[in-house]
């Protein structure tokens, strides 16, 4: 058992307390021990049990429990409270925006065990009488349903990435072949992934089906596939997968056709072109590489992420295709958390871990002050910080730590921290992270305001969304993109798979105004640095090159950069602020 599965027993724990109403500190304590594991920056289980409590920081109940969870899978008060509940008051637990303590109120009053008796009871309006809830709450329990719904069967970009080397390496290796390929939306790297396609060249499909057939945790659908294409299920997620088998000269001309979007496939060629469309070329001549069938197109070469139908064909046709940003490009690593608000690690191993993996600078962003729940940062924190990072920055220069933070957005749209103290800083992430419910007007607004304010460097994840969690607030794109534009604020690509906001779809918008983007892992542990190539994922699939990423700067380009939009927001200050405070509705979302 990981440090993620020991973490989900955790909460698990604490939610079953809670919905149970047992000891509130009892919860606490299990959060709190999910919360220590999340810190750790090694395996819990490579340490002896006696370490747990020390080393692992866990308290005595937690570090019993850990040990039987580790050599059992579970622990007697878990197994005790998971008999006690039915299962789909469990299931229950996972819905967004409805906690232990109304589950526990739907269950006990209204006699839910399900969530289809969930739904069945908001849609027959039985919930909003309930003591605590209301039609508000009830709309709420309702559109959290129909978006567990939507999300059901889709898997992150990551975990589709995963999965889809998983099945590479079984068909590489059971077939003694190198002609195995991922396609489809995983190649494309869309953010979130409904079927998991695999292309294969071999003369014995029938061996493919074989193996396809023996992998625990897939689910064959016998009505769809066929001799030369496996169908089926990953039985965890139940995300689709789509195993297609061609003959070995066949395979890039298969890998092709299963990569691109339809819009791709069948957008008009150019006149000179010998067929109408990519996939009628392709179906009518065998060709060994890709780059031959863009050649043969007249085409430049689109890379597997633009092949979505978006102009990418006119521009291929135009030879104005963009050199992608890559992985390479990045020399540093912006918007990252640290131990002084919620990370896992030390600055110093933030700091470390970047440059002996051959970056130049490390962008800090910790939470602000008003950010409490995540140990946001007083002004005297922020000094303290500041303090270190001047000591680290003699100690392992020529790399260097930039005094950055994430700066919570208020209500009122004005950025946390009076203005003398965001002077101090390098450069401020302006980032939402309350009153998370709001409509179109009053979200862009807010944002408006805080891209107008001269020390807002970068507009943090612009919508707050978390694929298949949540949505994101409505905001007007397009008046916040021609804002930062306006005001040179860049625009970060969140690179957490979790958020990977901005949407790649605006990425096109940000760069036809000269908006930088900057491509943000969001860390919160040095593992997350490995994020920042779904980030770059994004940015390809909108065009991005490395000119128009910030953090693909050289360290003193960027430094300058820092100091100059710093000295001018110290020259005009932050904009007075607004008349009528306007409400956002709760404080949390």
């Amino acid at each position: 058992m990981d440090n993620r599965a020991l973490i989900r027993a955790f909460r698990l724990m604490a939610q079953l307390l809670e919905l149970h109403d047992e000891n509130p500190f009892k919860v606490r304590a299990y959060e709190g021990a999910a919360a220590a594991v999340d810190r750790l920056d090694f395996p819990l289980a490579d340490l002896a049990p006696a370490e747990f409590t020390t080393t692992g920081g866990l308290g005595k109940s937690a570090a019993q429990a850990a040990q039987a969870l580790l050599t059992t899978g579970t622990f007697p008060e878990l197994a005790r409270l998971q008999e006690a509940t039915p299962p789909g008051v469990v299931e229950m637990l996972d819905i967004k925006g409805i906690g232990p303590k109304k589950i526990r109120a739907l269950w006990r009053e209204l006699g839910l065990e399900s969530v289809d008796a969930l739904r069945e009871a908001a849609e027959q309006n039985r919930i909003s009488g309930l003591k605590g809830f209301g039609a508000k709450t009830q709309d709420a329990i309702l559109a959290a349903l129909e978006f567990t719904a939507q999300s059901r069967g889709k898997v992150l970009i990551n975990q589709g990435q995963a999965l889809g080397r998983q099945l590479v390496e079984l068909l590489q290796n059971g077939l003694r072949t190198e002609q195995v390929a991922v396609a489809g939306e995983v190649r494309r790297g869309l953010p979130v992934v409904e079927t998991v396609r695999v292309v294969v060249g071999t003369n014995q499909p029938w061996q493919a089906h074989e193996i396809l057939g023996g992998i625990e945790g897939l689910a064959a659908d016998e009505l769809t596939s066929g001799p030369f294409a496996w169908r089926g299920t990953a039985t965890q997620s139940g995300v689709k997968i789509d195993v297609q088998l061609s003959k070995p000269e066949d395979f890039a001309g298969c890998l092709f056709l299963q990569t691109g979007s339809e819009a791709h496939l069948t957008a008009p060629l150019p006149a000179k072109a010998p067929a109408p469309t990519l996939r009628r070329l392709v179906k009518s001549t065998r060709f060994f590489t890709e780059q031959a069938i863009y050649e043969t197109a007249g085409l430049q070469y689109v890379e597997p992420e633009m092949r979505e139908g978006q102009g990418e064909i006119e521009e291929a046709a135009a030879g104005k295709l963009p050199t992608l940003l890559t992985d390479a490009d990045l020399r540093g690593s912006l918007h990252n958390h640290s131990t002084y608000s919620d990370g896992a690690h030390s600055l110093r191993q933030m700091a470390e871990f970047l440059r002996d993996n051959g970056y130049q600078y490390l962008g800090i962003c910790d939470h602000s002050r008003a950010a409490h729940y995540a140990g946001g940062l007083s002004i005297e924190r922020v000094r303290e910080q500041h303090r270190e990072i001047e000591q680290l920055n003699k100690a392992l220069g020529p790399f260097r730590i930039f005094k950055g933070i994430e700066s919570d957005i208020l209500a009122d749209g004005s950025l946390d921290y009076p203005d003398e103290v965001l002077a101090e800083f390098d450069f401020v992430v302006a980032s939402v992270h309350s009153g998370l419910k709001m409509d179109q007007e009053r979200a862009t607004e807010r944002l408006l305001r805080a891209i107008q304010n001269p020390y807002c460097t970068m507009l943090g994840h612009p919508t707050g969304r978390l694929l298949l969690r949540r949505e994101g607030y409505p905001i007007d794109y397009e008046a916040v993109i021609d804002a930062c534009a306006e005001h040179g604020v860049a625009i970060e690509i969140n690179a957490n798979p979790w958020r990977l906001d901005i949407d790649w779809h605006w990425v096109r918008r940000c760069l036809e105004k000269g908006v930088r983007m900057s491509i943000n892992p969001d860390a919160h542990h040095t593992d997350g640095y490995a994020d920042m190539r779904y980030g770059v994922l994004q940015g390809r699939k909108g065009g991005l090159t490395a000119a128009m990423t910030l953090n693909a700067l050289p360290l003193d380009e960027l430094a300058e950069y820092f100091r100059q939009r710093r000295e001018k927001a110290v020259k005009f200050g932050s904009p007075a602020p607004a008349r009528k405070p306007v409400d956002y509705g709760p404080l949390f979302g």
